[in-house]
Protein backbone atom coordinates (compact mmCIF):
# COMPACT_ATOMS: atom_id res chain seq x y z
CA UNK A 1 0.00 0.00 0.00
CA UNK A 2 1.21 3.36 -1.28
CA UNK A 3 1.11 5.80 1.69
CA UNK A 4 -0.06 9.55 1.33
CA UNK A 5 3.30 10.79 3.44
CA UNK A 6 5.24 9.18 0.64
CA UNK A 7 3.34 10.61 -2.45
CA UNK A 8 3.60 13.85 -0.82
CA UNK A 9 7.25 13.67 0.05
CA UNK A 10 8.62 12.63 -3.20
CA UNK A 11 6.28 15.31 -5.22
CA UNK A 12 7.54 18.12 -2.73
CA UNK A 13 11.11 16.74 -3.12
CA UNK A 14 10.89 16.91 -7.21
CA UNK A 15 9.88 20.48 -7.16
CA UNK A 16 12.65 21.21 -4.77
CA UNK A 17 14.84 19.43 -6.91
CA UNK A 18 13.21 20.93 -10.47
CA UNK A 19 14.33 24.71 -8.65
CA UNK A 20 18.11 23.23 -8.06
CA UNK A 21 17.02 24.70 -4.26
CA UNK A 22 18.52 22.78 -1.33
CA UNK A 23 16.66 21.33 1.42
CA UNK A 24 18.36 23.68 3.71
CA UNK A 25 17.09 26.50 1.00
CA UNK A 26 13.76 25.31 1.39
CA UNK A 27 13.46 24.77 4.85
CA UNK A 28 14.94 28.39 6.18
CA UNK A 29 12.23 29.96 3.51
CA UNK A 30 9.27 27.06 5.04
CA UNK A 31 10.53 27.94 8.98
CA UNK A 32 10.85 24.34 8.94
CA UNK A 33 13.54 22.42 10.83
CA UNK A 34 16.04 20.72 8.13
CA UNK A 35 16.14 17.21 9.38
CA UNK A 36 12.15 17.21 9.90
CA UNK A 37 11.83 18.66 6.53
CA UNK A 38 14.12 15.73 5.09
CA UNK A 39 12.23 13.49 6.94
CA UNK A 40 8.77 14.33 5.16
CA UNK A 41 10.44 14.38 1.53
CA UNK A 42 11.41 10.99 2.53
CA UNK A 43 7.39 10.03 3.76
CA UNK A 44 8.90 8.72 7.15
CA UNK A 45 7.31 11.85 9.01
CA UNK A 46 3.86 13.07 8.20
CA UNK A 47 3.80 17.05 7.07
CA UNK A 48 0.45 19.14 8.95
CA UNK A 49 -1.37 21.58 7.09
CA UNK A 50 0.58 24.53 8.40
CA UNK A 51 3.57 22.43 7.05
CA UNK A 52 2.36 21.61 3.36
CA UNK A 53 1.44 25.74 3.07
CA UNK A 54 4.97 27.09 4.25
CA UNK A 55 6.53 24.33 2.31
CA UNK A 56 4.55 25.21 -0.86
CA UNK A 57 4.44 28.95 -0.18
CA UNK A 58 8.55 28.36 0.03
CA UNK A 59 8.68 26.01 -3.53
CA UNK A 60 6.40 28.91 -4.95
CA UNK A 61 3.94 25.96 -5.52
CA UNK A 62 0.15 26.03 -5.07
CA UNK A 63 -0.83 23.53 -2.24
CA UNK A 64 -3.73 22.49 -4.97
CA UNK A 65 -0.77 21.41 -7.67
CA UNK A 66 0.52 19.27 -4.88
CA UNK A 67 -2.36 17.71 -3.98
CA UNK A 68 -3.83 17.59 -7.54
CA UNK A 69 -0.46 15.78 -8.53
CA UNK A 70 -0.33 13.11 -5.65
CA UNK A 71 -3.82 12.42 -6.31
CA UNK A 72 -2.67 11.82 -10.12
CA UNK A 73 0.02 9.01 -8.99
CA UNK A 74 -2.84 6.86 -7.55
CA UNK A 75 -6.22 6.88 -9.32
CA UNK A 76 -5.31 3.10 -10.43
CA UNK A 77 -4.74 1.95 -7.08
CA UNK A 78 -7.91 3.92 -6.06
CA UNK A 79 -10.38 2.43 -8.53
CA UNK A 80 -8.68 -1.20 -8.12
CA UNK A 81 -8.99 -0.86 -4.33
CA UNK A 82 -12.71 -0.08 -5.02
CA UNK A 83 -13.71 -2.14 -7.76
CA UNK A 84 -12.53 -5.37 -5.41
CA UNK A 85 -14.80 -3.92 -3.11
CA UNK A 86 -17.33 -4.03 -5.65
CA UNK A 87 -16.77 -7.21 -7.01
CA UNK A 88 -17.01 -9.21 -3.52
CA UNK A 89 -20.30 -7.49 -3.24
CA UNK A 90 -21.33 -8.67 -6.56
CA UNK A 91 -21.61 -4.89 -7.85
CA UNK A 92 -19.92 -3.44 -10.58
CA UNK A 93 -22.10 -0.26 -11.65
CA UNK A 94 -20.50 2.66 -10.88
CA UNK A 95 -20.91 6.32 -10.74
CA UNK A 96 -17.59 8.20 -10.85
CA UNK A 97 -16.84 12.12 -9.75
CA UNK A 98 -14.09 13.02 -10.64
CA UNK A 99 -12.58 16.86 -11.81
CA UNK A 100 -13.55 17.82 -15.13
CA UNK A 101 -10.23 17.08 -16.66
CA UNK A 102 -9.56 13.89 -15.13
CA UNK A 103 -12.57 12.33 -16.65
CA UNK A 104 -11.58 10.55 -19.82
CA UNK A 105 -8.73 8.75 -17.50
CA UNK A 106 -10.89 7.99 -14.62
CA UNK A 107 -13.44 6.50 -17.46
CA UNK A 108 -10.47 4.35 -18.85
CA UNK A 109 -9.48 2.96 -16.00
CA UNK A 110 -12.76 2.02 -14.46
CA UNK A 111 -13.16 0.40 -17.94
CA UNK A 112 -9.76 -1.63 -17.44
CA UNK A 113 -10.49 -3.08 -14.07
CA UNK A 114 -14.03 -4.11 -14.94
CA UNK A 115 -16.12 -1.59 -14.10
CA UNK A 116 -19.39 -0.10 -15.25
CA UNK A 117 -19.07 3.13 -15.14
CA UNK A 118 -20.75 6.52 -15.64
CA UNK A 119 -18.60 9.59 -15.19
CA UNK A 120 -19.57 12.90 -13.90
CA UNK A 121 -17.14 14.88 -14.14
CA UNK A 122 -17.53 17.61 -10.92
CA UNK A 123 -17.86 21.60 -11.22
CA UNK A 124 -13.86 22.14 -10.94
CA UNK A 125 -12.36 23.28 -14.25
CA UNK A 126 -8.68 22.96 -15.11
CA UNK A 127 -6.96 25.75 -17.29
CA UNK A 128 -6.27 25.00 -20.57
CA UNK A 129 -2.49 23.26 -19.83
CA UNK A 130 -4.28 20.97 -17.49
CA UNK A 131 -6.80 19.73 -20.57
CA UNK A 132 -3.68 19.23 -22.73
CA UNK A 133 -1.56 16.97 -20.30
CA UNK A 134 -4.94 15.44 -19.51
CA UNK A 135 -5.77 14.45 -23.15
CA UNK A 136 -1.85 13.60 -23.86
CA UNK A 137 -1.93 11.08 -20.96
CA UNK A 138 -5.43 9.53 -21.98
CA UNK A 139 -4.16 9.32 -25.97
CA UNK A 140 -1.07 7.77 -24.72
CA UNK A 141 -2.91 5.32 -22.31
CA UNK A 142 -5.41 4.01 -24.96
CA UNK A 143 -2.73 4.11 -28.06
CA UNK A 144 -0.45 1.57 -25.14
CA UNK A 145 -3.38 -0.24 -24.95
CA UNK A 146 -4.77 -1.09 -28.41
CA UNK A 147 -0.64 -1.88 -29.01
CA UNK A 148 -0.79 -4.25 -26.00
CA UNK A 149 -4.12 -6.09 -27.36
CA UNK A 150 -2.93 -6.75 -30.64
Amino acid sequence: MVLLRRLLGDVLRERRREQGRTLREVSASARASLGYLSEVERGQKEASSELLSSLCSALEVPLSDVLREVQGTSTWESLAASARILRDQAMTDVVLVPDGYHALRVHAIADELGLDASVSPSGNRGSVRDYAEETAAVAVGLGLRRVADR
